[in-house]
């Protein structure tokens, strides 16, 4: 079973919004899933990169946290559909903020990730 390395530390808001979105996947699922992306099928076309396992891991934990909904309908084969919840709602001006300054700030983000990454 596994057991954490390091405390989990909630002292403030920034360690909550790190211990939520901490994730390679997780701000993708959340504004893909918020752009229609519904189905694990879906979100694996859009993430091409993520494994399916890694893919289901992060969708359990952001459905944990309360950002998505998950519905399981009774159909053969069974199908699976991802939602925001009200919660998940509200972290989406955020995303898309963060987006919108990483493409303000993309060729300078660019050369200190590609200089930093040679070290």
């Amino acid at each position: 079973m596994y057991k954490r390395k390091t405390p989990i530390e909630l002292n403030c808001g920034l360690d909550l919004v790190r211990e939520v979105l901490n994730g390679k996947w997780k701000i993708h699922l959340l504004y893909f899933i918020s752009e229609g992306a519904k189905r694990p099928g879906d979100l694996q076309r859009k993430i091409p990169r993520a494994t399916r396992r890694v893919l289901n891991v992060q969708l359990s934990e952001l459905e944990k946290h309360g950002l998505i909904s998950r519905t399981i309908y009774a159909e053969l084969p069974p199908r699976v559909e991802y939602e925001l919840t009200a919660l998940g709602q509200t972290v989406l001006p955020l995303i898309t903020a963060l987006g919108k300054w990483g493409d303000d700030h993309q060729d300078h983000l660019r050369r200190a990730i590609t200089q930093s990454a040679r070290f």
